[in-house]
């Protein structure tokens, strides 16, 4: 069974996300927790579901085509409802989405679908914030029935921007490895400075007090000359 993992992201990078690559809005009502299961009406863009999800992994099991009036109709009888602007991406066969949470709470988060052959190994991307998977307060159903949690801080490096430029630009076909993450992660530190170019040393300052003084004097001699009477 897939196995969903979320990340925190930084909330200017979802948004650099969203700008180079859109988004499409998502409303979800859930219902009453029964054992086992959960049930939600999801309305994307024009299209409308009634949804089974079995197990707990946030991954959709069953999905029912719905008319949008009775979308509509099954949503303002939901226990909670969440709505969100939704952006995929993709690395080669693993497909990232990209969460902007708009009520109850912002909220932005990465959710990355694993299949079972990958198992949790897939390394975080640079500029994945903290992991939050076993986080109860993170999944949708929580979030729309207790609202988003706390806000995080979340620092965005010079490697994390680089590599989500690259991945924006389709410069990736496989999910880079431990040690590629760790490369592009830490380029920007790597790097020589150029050496500075040499700071002239300032003249030195001349006594414009002394100078002046001096001007003044030979300025005095001068008038003094020229009122002295003349010899016949």
């Amino acid at each position: 069974m897939p196995i969903q993992r979320r990340f925190i992201i930084a909330p200017s990078l979802a948004r650099l996300i969203r700008k180079e690559r859109g988004g499409e809005r998502v409303i979800e009502g859930y219902f009453p927790d029964q054992p086992g299961r959960c049930t939600y009406v999801q309305i994307v863009e024009t299209r409308s579901s009634l949804i089974l999800e079995t197990g707990g992994n946030g991954v959709p099991e069953e999905r029912t085509d719905l008319p949008p009036a009775h979308a509509q109709a099954l949503l303002a009888v939901s226990q909670g409802q969440v709505e969100y602007l939704r952006t995929g991406l993709s690395i080669g066969s693993h497909e990232i989405q990209v969460l902007h949470f708009i009520r109850p709470g912002t909220l932005d988060l990465v959710a990355l679908t694993n299949a079972p052959e990958d198992g949790q190994d897939l390394p975080p991307l640079p500029w994945f914030g903290p992991e939050v998977s076993a986080e109860p307060a993170y999944p949708r159903r929580r979030v729309a029935l207790e609202g988003a949690p706390d806000a995080r801080d979340v620092d965005v490096t010079n490697g994390a921007l680089n590599h989500l430029l690259d991945l924006l630009e389709d410069r990736f076909s496989t999910w880079p490895g431990p040690h590629e993450v760790m490369i592009s992660d830490t380029s920007a530190a790597d790097v020589t400075p150029r050496p500075k170019a040499p700071v002239p040393e300032p003249e030195p300052e001349v006594d414009e007090e002394i100078d002046k003084l001096g001007i003044e004097d030979e300025v005095i001699r001068e008038l003094a000359r020229s009122l002295q009477p003349r010899q016949r």
